[in-house]
């Protein structure tokens, strides 16, 4: 598959990142590692098995787009012909045969620039936040808006709209997609499995991590392309101030006026938004249990996500720059 070349992106993923790239190295393909300053063996591990390493030059802000970016461009020093490169998270293991099934897809339909399948989590048993991850991913398949971490990308378009932009600390994908689709590209997600991710999301600040990320990530994506014919991610950052700050500070404000009856509204408001959430994941096939779990967590999430959005607004109107907001636990 002199066609694919693989980018490898990691920090501080012990094991996870072994079994990464063991999974990627059985399909014979170039692949370069890149590096984010880790503490651990990662990169020794990755030497071993006599793949390209890159360590980021930290004196610039580490991103995951940074990281990306660097490890297309010495793909492309090691192999200047590959017409496709897959990006992969340490954390994630490539199924078996995606390689082929992606490659395949975008020969067969030159409209499409990306294309993304199945990430499952490896182990949705070990944590209520695990299994929440699950779900997230389980996305529509077909045309689509945006792709994750994991996705093949086709390399002529990635170099036209010049990449990831590495500023981004999180949303750099949906971002990227965007700009694909206004150069005329295409996203698709074909049914098929494409990795395992191994999330290790055990505690609830861990949770509350994410989903503050998740928050800032939406606010820097409608500050980017709000203005632009789709509105990107304008309407989930209006839900996020709404549910998040607006109505429990309405609520609240005017909670002696109303002898709490404006309180009472909120709960029952909440509770209308989370048995919507829970008929939608309910249609899409999951449990019952799924279905109360995510959305009652959907409904909790508004306040991490309105703090992320708050953190990025502050940080705009003093002209700060946000460093990655992390939440996963080396291994």
């Amino acid at each position: 598959m002199l066609s694919v070349g693989v980018v490898v992106i990691g920090r501080n993923e012990g094991n996870r990142l072994h079994k990464c790239l063991l999974s990627i190295l059985s399909e014979e393909v170039k692949v370069v590692y890149v590096d984010s300053g880790s503490t651990d063996d990662s990169v020794v591990l990755a030497q071993s098995l006599g793949i390209y390493v890159v360590e980021l030059d930290l004196s610039i802000p580490f991103t995951a787009a940074r990281a990306r970016n660097v490890g297309f461009e010495h793909l492309l020093k090691v192999e200047p012909n590959i017409e496709f490169v897959q990006f992969v998270d340490g954390d994630c293991r490539v199924a078996e045969g995606w390689l082929k099934n992606a490659m395949s897809e975008l020969i067969a339909r030159p409209q499409f620039v990306v294309v993304c399948g199945r990430r499952r989590e490896e182990f949705p048993a070990k944590s209520i936040y695990n299994r929440l991850c699950d779900i997230e991913w389980d996305t529509a398949i077909g045309e689509a808006r945006a792709c994750g971490g994991d996705s093949m990308m086709r390399v002529k378009a990635f170099k036209n709209v010049g990449g990831f932009n590495p500023t981004l600390i999180a949303g750099e994908e949906p971002e990227l997609c965007v700009r694909l689709r206004r150069a005329g590209g295409k996203v698709i997600r074909i049914d098929a499995d494409m990795t395992l991710h191994d999330a290790q999301i055990t505690r609830l600040s861990q949770w509350w991590k994410r989903s503050q990320r998740g928050g800032y990530a939406y606010a820097e994506g409608s500050w980017l392309h709000g203005a632009s014919p789709e509105k990107h991610w304008v309407k989930e950052s209006r839900s996020i101030w709404l549910w998040g700050l607006l109505l429990p500070l309405l609520a609240v404000t005017t909670a002696w006026v109303t002898n709490g009856m404006s309180i009472i509204l909120l709960l029952i408001a909440y509770s209308i938004l989370a048995y919507r959430i829970n008929q939608y994941i309910r249609q899409r096939g999951f449990s019952s249990e799924d279905a109360i779990a995510y959305a009652l967590f959907c409904v909790l999430g508004k306040f991490p996500q309105v703090q992320g959005q708050i953190q990025f607004h502050i940080a705009q109107l003093l002209k700060q720059k946000t460093t990655i907001i992390e939440y996963k636990n080396a291994t």
